[in-house]
């Protein structure tokens, strides 16, 4: 009864030993964590003003302009400025979506819901930067397609 456990930290201390000769991949690079290493430089942000594939259903969509000093808070909205149903015909910005309008009894509001207001819960931003670690993410569309076009053949 005793052995497994004892075999347990042994095997622990022997891969901690190995591990502590090479030093481990992380996104902070190989600063010790007891300090604090410089600051990588901040990420140029995308800035096409095109809308964006989503990847998966209900996907909030991403923000694809600069959004930098904008104003959101309990006093003002900056988005609204140009996604408001008002706004919308002269900025020809998408309007938010009409769930945005809905309160969480799903009755419909004239104006925004205050649940929904702080855009930047959801929506973000995209940086132009190359990945920090590799992704083979595939969506179901693309799935779908590869399982369609295998029947066909």
């Amino acid at each position: 009864m005793l052995k497994f456990p004892f075999v347990i930290a042994l095997t622990t201390i022997a891969f901690a030993a190995v591990a502590a000769d090479e030093p481990i991949a992380t996104l902070r690079g190989l600063d010790p964590l007891a300090e604090q290493g410089p600051a990588p430089p901040m990420a140029k942000v995308s800035n096409e003003d095109l809308r964006r594939a989503r990847n998966y259903p209900e996907q909030p969509p991403t923000i694809p302009h600069k959004i930098r000093g904008y104003q959101i808070d309990l006093n003002a909205n900056k988005c609204l400025s140009c996604h408001s149903r008002r706004a919308t015909a002269e900025s020809q910005a998408p309007m938010v979506s009409i769930t945005h309008f809905m309160n969480r009894d799903g009755q419909f509001l004239a104006s925004v819901s205050p649940r929904r207001y702080f855009c930047t819960l959801c929506h973000v931003t995209q940086q132009v930067i190359e990945p920090l670690v590799g992704n083979e993410f595939v969506d179901i569309d693309s799935i779908l397609s590869d399982q369609d076009s295998g029947k066909k053949n």
